[in-house]
């Protein structure tokens, strides 16, 4: 069923916001101010002890923020989007919690992909990448899931508690 005009926000941007911050929070801060690990630093092909197998890391660093930045991008055409069909708006704590829970979405997928079933790179490649490192990574991601979609849920029971129902459009009426 279509959207209406007045119907409750969606928790999509939201949550591709979270996915794109989350994304660029640990590129900026993992790969390039901490310099942790980059994208391919735990494969036996790409280890950053020569120049060129860092500019290797960096370029798929690179590709990594693009996937970022299309994350926000999306978001923010969603966001266009929903408020062209005339949704109401999100309140802070909707929409809040659903950035935080998109942040700790896109930790749990990056830690279980990347770090554990492809084993490209791992939170501390500079110590060898051991494992509670990256435990504590999904445990992180994890906790902001449960913690974002908690605070969104208290951002929505808002509109319930305030009584709100949606307005419905008379058929026929202006588009």
């Amino acid at each position: 069923m279509a959207p209406t005009p007045g119907d409750p926000p969606s928790p999509a941007a939201g949550l591709l916001y979270g996915i794109g911050l989350g994304g660029f929070v640990d590129g900026i801060v993992l790969h390039q101010l901490l310099q942790w690990h980059h994208l391919l630093s735990a494969t036996g092909d790409h280890p950053m002890t020569t120049v060129a197998r860092l500019e290797v890391n960096t370029l798929a660093d690179g590709f990594f923020h693009v996937f970022s930045w299309l994350a926000v991008v999306g978001a923010s055409v969603v966001t266009l989007a929903q408020w062209r069909q005339g949704r109401l708006p999100p309140s802070w704590r909707f929409h809040g919690g659903c950035v935080v829970a998109g942040w700790g979405g896109f930790n749990v997928v990056e830690g279980l992909v990347d770090h554990q079933l492809l084993g490209i790179h791992h939170v501390r490649d500079d110590l060898g990448g051991p494992l509670a490192w990256d435990l504590g990574f999904l445990a992180v991601g994890v906790a902001l899931v449960l913690v974002g979609w908690a605070v969104a849920r208290t951002g929505s029971r808002a509109l319930d508690d305030l009584g709100w129902t949606p307005t419905p459009v008379a058929e026929g009426g202006a588009g």
